[in-house]
């Protein structure tokens, strides 16, 4: 099996060593930067597997570097920040970021959700633009292909079409829709969405929960997913 190849950027160079040994201990091959500039060179030069992006490093922060990685790559993306009720937390997973580590961290604790966004990802991989619809709604739901007024799921080609156009999504995004999408009308508290597209059997935080479901909305439609107040969310049949 192909070792992982992560990106860490953190400016305290204790952690950086730290964590890098950690991780390396785990099998994983690091590359550790100190700032964001070359994190981004990083990225471009070495388009590692996974990247782990501090909020608060100098020259570009995590929350800009994580848009820059979005604008050109699904890339998993993990934030780590050091206060758990900041609003860092939120603007990294708004800019794209798939999850977050609040520091100080465990190292087993680090390993396990990234091998955790990892799994996800290995198995929606990423989205492609394109592919074909069917009058037929039972030939389409043989092949995949659900349909919810002008949104187009097709399930075996992980591709989703607006009013007959592509909708590009992240693989994160995509779980979530399929998710909803294999169980339209049908409410999905936060904490069945954070086991089943995040694989947190443990329970987490349903604001990441909250952000993917907010930034699916803007991508597929604003009415398309209902807020149901104190249960979850569910996908309008």
């Amino acid at each position: 099996m192909a070792e992982t190849h992560v990106l860490f950027v953190e400016d305290d160079d204790v952690i950086r060593e730290a964590t890098t040994l950690a991780l390396e201990r785990d099998g994983f091959v690091v590359t550790a930067m100190p700032d964001g500039l070359s994190g981004l060179e990083s990225f471009r030069a070495d388009r590692p597997d996974i990247a782990l992006l501090d909020v608060m490093v100098p020259g570009m922060d995590g929350v800009s570097l994580c848009r820059r990685i979005r604008d050109e790559s699904t890339v998993p993306v993990i934030m780590l920040s050091a206060r758990a009720d900041s609003i860092d937390v939120v603007l990294g997973l708004e800019a794209g970021a798939d999850d977050y580590v609040t520091k100080p961290f465990d190292g087993s604790v680090l390993v396990a959700r990234i091998r955790a966004v990892l799994r996800r990802f290995g198995h929606a991989g990423g989205p492609r633009n394109g592919g074909s619809g069917s009058s037929d709604e039972s030939q389409d739901a043989e092949r995949g292909l659900l349909s919810f007024g002008d949104l187009e799921v097709d399930t075996e080609g992980m591709e989703v079409r607006k009013a007959g156009a592509g909708v590009a999504l992240t693989p994160t995004e995509m779980r979530l829709l399929l998710e909803f999408s294999s169980a339209p009308g049908t409410v999905l508290s936060r904490d069945r969405l954070l086991e089943r597209v995040w694989d947190y059997d443990w329970g987490g935080d349903t604001r990441v929960v909250d952000v993917h479901v907010q930034r699916l909305r803007t991508k597929i439609g604003q009415d398309r997913i209902e807020t149901v107040r104190g249960f979850g969310y569910k996908l309008k049949a």
